[in-house]
């Protein structure tokens, strides 16, 4: 069953290898969502300083009735947090905000604050400063493992050259239409595992009637097609959603997209357009 499959990071620890993304759903309604998915079997649990929910994601994990060590907890530093004093802070800040001992996973949410996302300024130092208080915290056993989120090969190369743990995880905008290979296979040669985030493109894949077509022929959603997609690339796909139906449905994948479909699915950047929508993170857009 895909939900009790898991991949391995780069220091031994296992994450499952499909999560439950919480961008969007508000902090009254995080502890239901986020119970109702672990009640289905789901393990990973993926939220962010940003998206103004880690209490109410926190309460569902501690009232889950599962053991915490069975539990894989992903938070995010905000990403305007650039220096060492600010980003330790904003770290216990988050456990607090969990009540939990201690995070599995804790990423630098994005190599630029958002108001300046992909724009020339790299942010190396701020993202060392960031890193380097990582490192502590993860060095303590409180963090279990640490990485980034929307880094490109030049920020990771930053982090890898001159800090003292490589990133274990990036954790980036992939989905069909929009997969970036070569940062992907980057990642792969130094060991990074990649986690996909929306990888139904903010919910666009949905109006597209080529993949409606397509998952049609293998009797399952769009959601489900693009899930698999990314499964079959080695991704972690990280699918939100509070709906209960939709939480059964995008862990109910097993099923194999042929090498034919996975090739056309591959090469679809330029005959699926979604827009500006799934091309850039929503925060970007924002302009948060």
């Amino acid at each position: 069953m895909l939900l009790d499959e898991t991949a391995v990071l780069a220091n031994g620890n296992h994450i499952p290898r499909l999560g439950l993304g919480t961008w969007q759903i508000p902090n009254d309604d995080a502890p239901r969502v986020v119970q109702d998915a672990i009640a289905m079997g789901y393990r990973l649990i993926d939220t962010a300083q940003a998206y103004e929910n880690e209490r109410g994601v926190g309460q569902g994990i501690r009232e889950s009735g599962v053991e915490r060590e069975r539990l894989f907890v992903t938070t995010k530093l905000v990403a305007e947090c650039k220096t060492f004093e600010d980003a330790r802070e904003k770290i216990y800040g988050s456990l607090d905000a969990l009540g939990l001992e201690y995070i599995d996973l804790m990423l630098i949410h994005s190599p630029q604050p958002w108001a300046a996302f992909r724009e020339d300024e790299r942010f190396f130092e701020g993202n060392l400063e960031a890193w380097r208080a990582l490192e502590e915290v993860y060095a303590s056993g409180t963090l279990r493992a640490i990485g980034v989120s929307n880094f490109e090969p030049a920020d990771l190369d930053n982090l890898i050259e001159f800090g003292s743990v490589a990133p274990m995880v990036n954790q980036v905008l992939a989905h069909v239409g929009n997969t970036p290979f070569d940062l992907i296979d980057y990642c792969r040669a130094r060991n990074i595992l990649v986690e996909a985030y929306s990888p139904v493109a903010h919910g666009a894949a949905l109006q597209s009637s080529k993949l409606a077509a397509m998952a049609e022929d293998y009797g399952v959603t769009v959601a489900q097609l693009c899930i698999r997609y990314c499964l079959q690339l080695d991704l972690v796909p990280l699918p939100k959603t509070a709906n209960i139906i939709h939480l059964r449905d995008n862990a109910d994948v097993d099923f194999v997209i042929s090498e034919e479909d996975m090739t056309k699915l591959k090469g679809a950047t330029d005959e699926i357009d979604y827009g500006e929508a799934a091309r850039f993170p929503v925060f970007r857009r924002k302009r948060v």
